[in-house]
């Protein structure tokens, strides 16, 4: 059976191997679908990283959930949270529109591109 206090228990005691695991994996897992709209693959593999990439996001909540729910609140659980609300946002974003999220990525390569492309006089 599944016992909740049990997971949250494992959850705590595991917390900066579970971290360790779980930011990169979320960084790496929304870039790829960042990637794949970007490259413009079909709909099916976009929406199937999103979903992959959903995973280690759910999994941070829940083991900020985990935290909260014996009232630690600190800077970490607060960053831990905002990261993977902002790679659920992505993600979400992703799928529901990517031709805005190419336009922005594209107009933002635009404007730094050209420092990339200086040569400094030394």
């Amino acid at each position: 059976m599944f016992d909740l206090n049990t997971v949250s228990e494992f959850s705590r005691t595991h917390c900066i191997s579970i971290c360790a695991f779980l930011v990169p994996a979320n960084l790496v897992a929304t870039g790829l679908t960042v990637a794949f709209t970007l490259l413009r693959r079909p709909k099916a593999q976009v929406w199937k990283a999103a979903a992959i990439a959903a995973i280690p996001a759910l999994v941070m909540v829940f083991h900020v959930v985990t935290w909260f729910m014996i009232g630690v609140v600190m800077a970490p659980t607060y960053i831990l949270l905002w990261l993977a609300a902002t790679c659920l946002s992505i993600n979400l974003w992703a799928i529901s529109h990517p031709q805005s999220m190419v336009r922005l990525i594209k107009w933002a390569w635009g404007m730094i591109s050209p420092a990339f492309n200086r040569q400094h006089l030394t």
